[in-house]
């Protein structure tokens, strides 16, 4: 055993931060009596090489716990003993002195001798270790600043880090990484987007999983089961456990801000991978239970569960509150971060009793933050204890996953009745969500897929889920997709149900790049990736779940549609506006600056109960922007002739219809034509834009 000189160290920054002379460690927790620092001489040494008690009277701050110790440095690995009290039934304490806890802070982890079977039950198990970074400041961003993109004019594509070029076909170097997100930035900004939305990074316990995935060979894929939340997942990294792996993360970041796109971040502060009472212990657990989660009143034992995972974080308690502010602001100065998407957001907006409240001290935190200010915020706005804050999430500055959005135009594109008023409101921005508390269009993240539910070509392929091979009997995934198979159950070789479905995942990424508010893209939904009709493919690590890039010739077509439609989007504001429309001529308009129609104009099929078409004009925003005419028709088989407004002024053009071959289904300004018409004739499930442009 080593002796090493220590002195008393810092509260600030936790974890482990290396200095000229050594290095200094910060840990918190309120009640523990005892605490130990164990020191490794490498990652994998099978024994401390140092052993270091913490004395409360020099090692103590209020309930931070620090010793700096001279000598230590990068590379070294480390984990903690904590001793206090253990009547976890009525305290809601799970102290021992003999398990080795991982640094809730730590900046690199090495989980190779982790095994969470084994240590559910014994306190001996080894650990998952904290590794010594190097200092984070020696790092050249060679001046590359984070794009200004404006959350109206934002365009997410959202993906996973693994399953981008984890696929043979990708052909990138260093596949399933950071490294490999690097290649393919031409893709992305050839495709047109302005975000990627990455799933959870924070390093997760791939081993949390049920005993029948166990048994199947699957884990944690997805990454919704973080253990440290100030570190980086180590698969996404080609060196995971060097000094300097961070900054394979950091040049990622760099050569995206370089290409103009902007990094959210999927994080995941609802629960953790410590699960619930029969749960293993890694690090709050030993630390801070009764302080870091929700816990049964009446048996402290036991978790409250309000996210479905086994247990729930208590994010307003003070201590909480601050680990999160904390934990944003490093990410946001140390890696560039522009925004944060927050998995079950609703459990944010929960007291420390478990009820919803409004003022969630945690969310008005993140809002008024002058640092975290910098980056957007996202809102999963619902959690699994039914607590569902679609357009009431707490706070003006948070945008939403607008989930009644995608529910609207899910139904509306499959024929289902009654959906014209209703699709009408999600298109021009969920006025009645977000108009009342003074918000904007922009606070609503439309979308029509995510990472959670079919895919686009699974939504137009499959009637029901088929999650069989999840290992859990089909019972995981919703059940309600508001999907339609067009005749036939997954693969076909009928010519016109695969012209239809095509067309129909045309039709929902024109009216998604069509509606007010922020849209949101799954990657691969441009190539019609398929995961064969698995809606919760969250532990399907293998090609099921992997952007097959062979698609890209196969289904050209619609890659060409979906760059097609979002490069329309951006060359018209006035589907990118900060406020909502009213119908009214604004200032300088000849038109109001939106009107509705159906087959005949200005006659909206509002109380129309089997109506299943519509049509508007939206007014260009200035004299040299287009004004937007488009003709939607869901119906089965009838086609319908829907008048076009008046030309006056100006020609109208062609620039989509869905119901035509490539490349006429969408035409570029330089290729369009006049049309001489007063009324077009719109194909069954289609959907058709003009555009009128102002004559000289």
């Amino acid at each position: 055993m080593t002796s090493l000189n220590t002195r008393p160290g810092r509260r600030f920054p936790l974890g482990a931060t290396y200095e000229t002379d050594g290095v200094n460690f910060s840990l918190f927790s309120r009640h523990a009596t005892e605490v130990e620092l164990l020191l490794y001489e490498s990652i994998d040494a099978l024994v401390p090489m140092a052993r270091i008690s913490l004395d409360p009277e020099y090692n103590r701050d209020f309930f931070f716990w620090n010793v700096f110790v001279q000598g230590a440095k990068p590379g070294m690995a480390y984990t903690w003993k904590a001793d206090g009290p253990d009547d976890t039934s009525v305290s809601g304490f799970r102290f021992n002195r003999h398990r080795e806890l991982l640094d809730p802070c730590a900046r690199i982890v090495f989980e190779r001798f982790w095994q969470r079977e084994q240590a559910k039950t014994d306190a001996k198990a080894p650990p998952i270790r904290a590794v010594i970074p190097a200092p984070l400041d020696e790092y050249d961003w060679e001046g590359v600043k984070s794009p200004d993109i404006r959350p109206n004019e934002s365009i997410i594509y959202e993906m996973h880090v693994k399953g981008f070029t984890r696929h043979p076909s990708s052909r990138v170097s260093n596949p399933g990484t950071f490294k490999g997100i690097i290649e393919k930035i031409p893709y992305l900004k050839k495709l047109g987007i302005t975000h990627v939305e990455l799933l959870p990074i924070m390093a997760f316990d791939e081993q949390d999983v049920p005993p029948g995935v166990r048994e199947l060979g699957l884990k944690n894929y997805w990454g919704y089961s973080t253990h440290s939340f100030f570190s980086i997942h180590p698969a996404y990294f080609v060196n995971p456990y060097s000094t300097g792996c961070i900054n394979e993360f950091r040049d990622m970041i760099k050569e995206l801000h370089r290409a103009g796109i902007g990094i959210i971040m999927d994080v995941v502060f609802n629960h953790t991978a410590e699960g619930g009472e029969d749960g293993p212990v890694i690090n709050f657990k030993g630390l801070s239970n009764r302080e870091f989660y929700h816990l049964d009143p009446t048996d402290k034992r036991k978790y409250r569960d309000f996210t479905g995972c086994g247990n729930t974080v208590n994010c307003n308690h003070p201590q909480v509150t601050f680990f999160i502010v904390e934990c944003l602001d490093y990410w946001i100065n140390n890696f560039k971060i522009d925004g944060f998407r927050f998995d079950l957001a609703s459990v944010m907006a929960r007291g420390e009793d478990g009820n919803p409240m409004y003022h969630a001290p945690v969310i008005w935190s993140l809002e008024f933050c002058q640092t975290i200010s910098s980056a957007g915020l996202i809102a999963e706005a619902w959690d699994a204890g039914g607590l569902y804050q679609v357009g009431g999430f707490p706070g003006y500055r948070w945008q939403e996953w607008n989930g009644r959005y995608r529910d609207a135009i899910r139904q509306f594109v499959r024929g289902d009745y009654g959906m014209v008023g209703e699709t009408a409101t999600r298109l021009t921005g969920s006025s009645d969500l977000y108009g009342p508390g003074g918000r904007h269009p922009f606070n609503s993240i439309n979308f029509v897929t995510c990472h959670d539910g079919f895919t686009l070509n699974d939504l137009v392929s499959y009637s029901k889920k088929h999650n069989e091979a999840n290992g859990e009997e089909n019972r995981d995934g919703c059940n309600e997709n508001y999907s339609c198979n067009y005749g036939a159950e997954g693969p076909t070789r009928d010519k016109a149900i695969q012209a239809l479905r095509v067309r129909q995942a045309k039709n929902f990424m024109t009216l998604l790049f069509l509606s007010q508010g922020v849209p949101m893209l799954l990657f691969g939904d441009e190539v019609l990736r398929t995961q064969k009709g698995n809606n919760n493919c969250w532990c399907q690590d293998n090609e099921l779940s992997w952007l097959n890039w062979e698609l890209l010739n196969r289904n050209a077509e619609m890659l060409r549609f979906t760059r097609e439609i979002i490069a329309f989007r951006k060359r018209h504001p006035a589907l990118m506006r900060t406020h909502f429309l009213t119908g009214k001529k604004r200032s300088g308009m000849e038109l109001p600056d939106i009107t509705w129609h159906g087959t005949r104009l200005f006659a909206p099929p509002w109380d129309d109960p089997a109506a299943r078409h519509l049509a508007f004009t939206l007014a260009g925003r200035e004299d040299r922007e287009e004004d937007i005419h488009v003709m939607i028709n869901m119906e089965d088989t009838k086609e319908m002739e829907m008048e076009l407004p008046s030309r006056a002024g100006g020609e109208w053009f062609l620039s989509v219809d869905t119901y035509r071959q490539t490349p006429h289904d969408i035409i570029r300004p330089e290729a369009q034509r006049p049309y001489a018409e007063d009324s077009y004739i719109s194909k069954p499930r289609s959907v058709v834009v003009f555009e009128r442009r102002k004559k000289s």
